[in-house]
């Protein structure tokens, strides 16, 4: 009698498969993440900008601790993965282009839609790259902009400008409406450029660092605390421009600028990867 056979009439020896579990922690901070979004938008349209600005901040910030948590407790998991997708593309993609939009966008008239949609379609498409080239980028850099960061781009400008005015809207025509403008484009177009964004993700955490580096750190938060929305809209501005500084200095020594670190044999996927 094989194996086969005993296994066929003995029912008990069926090993059955293992149920793919949903693992409460790390998926109820993405739920915290995706709330912060809402709570977003519904300030947004309530014309309470501020608060819009900080609840996206806020987004941004449990979306950095979910993945680590999931790591960190060995709780990883494809529906945690779909989750979290799901979630920054409305924290990061809907809600931002929905708010820029009734703050500035909104008084243009069909041209201010331009702006907003290239936004949003830039986050869906960087979210979908990103998915499908995970196992193939280099781990120390994004590869375009990360919504995050693109979101935090857009929302700086607006909590930079809101913080502390009398009034929470644009006036139409001004120039703070064209500068909105603008950098919602260009955050929109840079998620989907292959210009290489440093992911802060390899680093030797036991490696020992000097005391002035803390002393450093120290005075950064300390600089932050004075005045956070124009420090962090200036902080990520020299974050979305570091990419393209290190693609013209890479072309510019005749390195490669691309950050895929393994090549793929699919030929229809060539246009994702390079």
């Amino acid at each position: 009698m094989t194996p086969e056979t005993l296994e066929d009439d003995e029912p008990g020896l069926n090993v059955r498969p293992r149920r793919k579990g949903i693992y409460a922690l790390p998926n109820a901070i993405t739920l915290g993440a995706l709330f912060s979004a809402f709570y977003a938008i519904v300030m947004a349209i309530a014309g309470r900008f501020e608060l819009a600005c900080v609840a996206i901040f806020a987004a941004a910030i449990l979306d950095s601790l979910d993945g680590r948590v999931a790591r960190m407790t060995n709780t990883q998991s494809a529906f945690g993965e779909q989750m979290d997708s799901l979630s920054d593309m409305v924290a990061f993609g809907a809600a931002p282009a929905l708010i820029v939009y009734m703050w500035a966008l909104k008084d243009m008239g069909k041209p201010g839609w331009i702006p907003a949609f290239v936004y949003i379609a830039g986050a869906a498409l960087r979210l979908a790259r990103f998915n499908v080239n995970i196992g193939v980028v280099d781990k120390r850099f994004f590869q375009g902009l990360p919504s995050p960061a693109a979101a935090a781009l857009v929302i700086g400008l607006i909590w930079s400008v809101v913080d502390g005015a009398d009034s929470q809207r644009v006036q139409p025509g001004s120039w703070v409406g064209w500068a909105a403008y603008g950098i919602t484009l260009f955050a929109g177009l840079s998620m989907v450029t292959n210009a290489p964004f440093y992911s802060f993700k390899v680093f030797d955490r036991r490696r020992s660092v000097p005391f002035i580096v803390l002393v450093a750190i120290m005075l950064a938060i300390g600089v932050a605390a004075l005045d956070p929305a124009r420090v962090l809209f200036g902080v990520f501005c020299i974050y979305g421009l570091s990419g393209y500084a290190i693609y013209a200095w890479r072309k510019a020594k005749g390195r490669p600028a691309s950050v895929i670190s393994t090549s793929t044999d699919e030929p229809d996927e060539r246009g994702l990867h390079h």
